[in-house]
């Protein structure tokens, strides 16, 4: 990786960012296209009563965030081995498949299951892309490389899901998932072009990688992100009938906020990513703070224009400046089981997904309204600063410890005080 000209690193980082680009088209299409989704797939719900039938298509979100929940430990520890480079590649077949499929089922189960399919490579890709760019990008600046990667995804939000949520609105959506299937095929062939080989982990093993869930720190910030993250999805998933219903725009408008959202996010992962090299700790705390203030902004100004554009950016920005934070302590936390952990990021984050769509479908499905899912993200968000204050609190108490007995807390003696995150 050292020996990298600056144009073929540019060009390997670009490569593993049009992966983040297809993926969050593929993960956020759909919510611009729930109604479109629901009338096509649930036409007799949709027909009697059209919020339970957005609300039933909401699953599908939930089905994909399910599926990268479960795929990115199980892939990320059975391929510790695996040479980086080849294994992205057989994640982005998998990709394309599973999104052709979700383009020509016939029914709504046979959808959810694609979905659910198309969502387990999601975080072992993010993981290892993030891993690869980190080396690309070398010491101390492992915050900027997973940046870059989470970057495409961010893009996706500004160029990608407002243009195929168009497409899909004018063309169908499953002509939708037809393009967001050509992104993979576009980014297999960049990836298979533009990055390095890199040499094996040859002492790598589904041991070490699972070793990982034996710390406790590992689980309270998978928690953080999870919960945290849920709040911006109970809103994000439902803000096509939120702008429609509540704000009183036409349908048309609805890719436009979509843009905002996805402008929001490139301002925040960028600043999320420089920010997690200067201080974790700091990044995550005001993250989440700032992510309850959006919300909270969302909820009051929902009704008019302004409000919902300005609190449609506030609410991009504020998620995408965390999970860099979040990603960066899990490695930390995780020690020797660097792909597993970079990959638990992303089943941290779809859980809060999963969490938040569902969540945010029953109290719409229970009559409160499209505006409710940004009350209950309040709600969300204010556990995940709980979980942070909770995580710091353990590690500052176990390196008190530490220090007191000359024994780090996971690896025996110690000759040097143990750093903080």
């Amino acid at each position: 990786m050292s020996q990298l000209s600056p144009a073929r690193r540019a060009l390997a980082i670009t490569a593993l960012a049009l992966g983040g680009f297809a993926i969050g088209s593929t993960e956020f299409v759909a919510m611009g296209l729930l109604p479109n989704i629901a009338q096509a797939l649930l036409p007799a719900q949709y027909g009697a009563d059209p919020d339970a039938g957005i609300a039933h298509a909401g699953w599908l979100v939930s089905a994909y965030a399910l599926g990268v929940v479960v795929g990115a430990p199980t892939i990320a520890a059975m391929s510790a081995r695996f040479p980086r480079k080849g294994l992205l590649l057989v994640l982005l077949v998998g990709f394309v498949v599973a999104t052709v499929a979700s383009a020509l089922l016939p029914s709504f189960g046979l959808v959810l299951v694609a979905r659910f399919v198309a969502g387990l490579p999601h975080g072992a890709y993010f993981g290892i892309a993030s891993i690869v760019a980190g080396d690309i990008m070398g010491p101390g600046k492992r915050g900027k490389g997973i940046a870059m990667v989470l970057l495409g995804l961010s893009v996706a939000n500004v160029v990608g899901v407002p243009a195929i949520t168009w497409v899909g609105q004018n063309a169908g959506w499953r002509v939708a998932y037809g393009v967001v299937a050509v992104l993979f095929v576009a980014t297999f062939l960049a990836v298979a072009a533009f990055v390095p080989r890199s040499a094996r982990d040859q002492s790598a093993s589904i041991g070490r990688e699972l070793r990982a869930f034996r710390v406790p720190q590992v689980w309270l910030v998978m928690g953080l992100g999870a919960v945290g993250f849920g709040g911006f999805f109970a809103v994000y998933s439902y803000i096509s009938p939120l702008v429609t219903n509540v704000t009183g725009l036409p349908e048309a408008v609805v890719p436009l906020v979509l843009v905002v959202v996805g402008l929001g996010m490139v301002v925040g992962g960028v600043l999320g990513g420089h920010l997690a090299d200067r201080s974790v700790k700091r990044t995550i705390y005001i993250g989440m703070l700032s992510l309850i203030v959006s919300l909270l902004f969302m909820v009051l100004t929902a009704q008019w224009t302004v409000g919902v554009f300005v609190g449609a950016f506030l609410l991009g920005a504020t998620s995408s400046a965390i999970p860099p934070a979040v990603q960066s302590r899990l490695m930390d936390m995780a020690g020797d089981a660097r792909t597993i952990a970079a990959a638990l990021n992303h089943s941290a984050f779809n859980i809060g997904n999963s969490l938040g769509a569902a969540l945010g479908g029953a109290v719409i499905a229970a009559g409160f309204g499209f505006v409710a899912p940004g009350w209950l993200g309040i709600v969300l968000a204010l556990l995940g600063v709980g979980m942070t204050a909770i995580s710091y609190g353990v590690e500052r108490r176990s390196t008190e410890r530490a220090r007191s007995t000359g024994r780090h807390p996971s690896t025996g003696p110690i000759t040097a005080p143990v750093p903080t995150v």
